[in-house]
């Protein structure tokens, strides 16, 4: 699969570390671009991703895999790479009268030195004050409050739907997936999602849930997904595909 992103297998407590990885280079359009190859226990092919900041390609193979059979993989599908690298979005500055996405609102970042601190949201507007040399990363830290506070709501919301008592809620700033649940059930949540519409966020608290009682991607974890989850879980599935590195534009 050559899935940028891949959201599958979010259940880390049955994602194993990789056994071992290589650090290489690729020529991909003009450029070097770094190649990352990971032995996993539980691979069984290889897949070929693109880092959603571009940084890097990743290799994910199984354990009994060779790196230079990877290694070739990668080569031979530099156009492939070349071509998701055009697709990025452009990085974009966070700066008086830019736009953040929230909860998939798009808002302009109204600063006002002498406004409070804490933004606040009004007409289509991020009204928000202080230093402008921190205005990055105020915000920053606004969204992953809210972030923490609505995951919070859903988990509760899902658990309760699920039958299961709410575990512990983090956050993570992963570039690999949204969502992953530990050894001891706690639930991590990737704080970008914060950015994406209400369902998108909402489809990944949910299939972490499922995992709570299903620990793979088996045809009962997906009917206990399906049963769990008031949307379309296909819809969020698809927007996370075409529109999930445009979180990344922002915040480094």
């Amino acid at each position: 699969m050559l899935d940028w992103l891949k959201r599958a297998d979010t259940k880390a407590k049955h994602t194993p570390a990789p056994r071992a990885v290589s650090h290489r280079t690729i020529e991909v359009d003009g450029r070097e671009l770094p190649l990352v190859i990971r032995k996993l226990g539980h691979a069984r092919r290889m897949t070929l991703r693109l880092a959603p900041d571009g940084s890097e390609a990743r290799i994910s193979i199984p354990s009994w895999g060779r790196v230079g059979d990877a290694e070739a993989f990668a080569r031979d599908r530099a156009d492939w790479l070349a071509g998701q690298l055009a697709r990025m979005p452009e990085a974009r500055a966070i700066a008086p009268d830019a736009t953040l996405t929230f909860r998939g609102e798009a808002l302009q970042i109204a600063w006002t030195e002498k406004a409070k601190r804490k933004p606040v949201i009004a007409e289509g507007r991020l009204i928000v004050g202080g230093p402008v040399e921190g205005l990055s990363t105020r915000l920053q830290r606004w969204l992953e409050a809210e972030a923490l506070a609505q995951c919070a709501q859903d988990l509760a919301h899902y658990c309760a739907r699920a039958g299961e008592a709410v575990p512990r809620l983090s956050l993570s700033r992963a570039q690999r997936r949204w969502g992953s649940c530990a050894a001891d059930g706690s639930i991590r949540m990737n704080w970008r999602l914060i950015m994406a519409p209400d369902f998108v966020r909402r489809s990944v608290v949910a299939h972490e849930v499922a995992h709570m009682k299903h620990f793979d991607h088996s045809p009962a974890f997906h009917a206990h997904l399906d049963a769990l989850y008031e949307g379309e879980i296909d819809a969020a599935n698809r927007w996370l595909k075409r529109h999930g590195r445009s979180l990344y534009a922002l915040f480094g």
